[in-house]
């Protein structure tokens, strides 16, 4: 039985796992700057895909996507790291990017239709003030970036994580109103050509050791992530809206609990 149209924004390795969970039986709408490389293995696997380039930074490019619809599902992975985007980068595709998603998607989500946006376990790292958290939850997407912001990527990184899961949180009950629910997934480190980057990169060694503290001791898989896309988006999770779930295997209870004298 056909079911209703699938969007996936980011066609990266965890776009692409997530494709493949969920797109069986459905239309999917692969957005990216480059969507071909992943359309074509989406094509030779046998699933129906329909490629449309965006800019996540711009809104235009956004609402042209999801005017294609109404989506019955809508996943935003796209994203930058640390260790390939300058701070200025990270603000205009994570922070306002995602903000760009949540507003544009809004007037095409189908009733009883769920919104899941990636955000990372970087985002419970970010210790923010309420005025700030109030901002990023709220502001809009124009006037999300404030000249104070941190210049130092991983930093940002935490910051626009943090406004991500926010933003979310603060879009729950607009989306509830439409029968849709919203939430964000925040995984740890993740096996994706992204992921490598930052395990190969200057902060490497740090991110290895906070996977020896966690509970599963291992780095994770872009389906690890894609399970619990899945659950979030089916009748099971029905009851859950405006949550963020953490997939980092125990990464931050290992730094939460270390800092207590606990965790060892």
């Amino acid at each position: 039985m056909s079911q209703g149209l699938l969007a996936i924004i980011g066609s990266g390795g965890m776009g692409l796992a997530i494709a493949r969970r969920l797109g069986s039986g459905r239309r999917i709408i692969l957005g990216d700057l480059n969507p071909d490389p992943a359309t074509a293995t989406l094509l030779s696997e046998g699933y129906a895909v329909s490629p449309i380039r965006v800019d996540v930074t711009s809104l235009s490019s956004v609402q042209a996507m999801a005017a294609l619809g109404p989506f019955e599902t809508i996943i935003h992975t796209a994203g930058v790291s640390p260790a390939m985007a300058t701070a200025a980068q990270i603000y205009e595709v994570d922070l306002v990017g995602t903000a760009h998603v949540i507003e544009a998607f809004y007037p095409f989500v189908a009733e009883s239709g769920s919104l899941v946006c990636i955000s990372s376990m970087a985002g419970h790292l970010a210790n923010l003030t309420p005025e700030l958290q109030s901002h990023l939850a709220s502001a809009t997407a124009a006037e999300l970036v404030l000249d104070g912001f941190p210049t130092e990527p991983a930093q940002a990184y935490c910051l626009a994580k943090r406004g991500n899961i926010l933003r979310v949180q603060a879009s729950a009950k607009r989306y509830g109103e439409k029968g849709a629910r919203i939430n964000s997934v925040s995984p740890g480190i993740v096996r994706t050509p992204m992921g490598e980057l930052e395990l190969q990169g200057e902060r490497g060694r740090v991110v290895m050791g906070m996977v020896g503290l966690s509970a599963c001791k291992r780095v994770g898989t872009p389906g690890d992530v894609a399970g619990v896309v899945a659950f979030l988006c089916g009748q099971d999770a029905s009851y859950i809206t405006g949550n963020d779930v953490l997939v980092d295997g125990g990464m931050i209870a290992g730094q939460v609990w270390k800092k207590e004298g606990k965790g060892k």
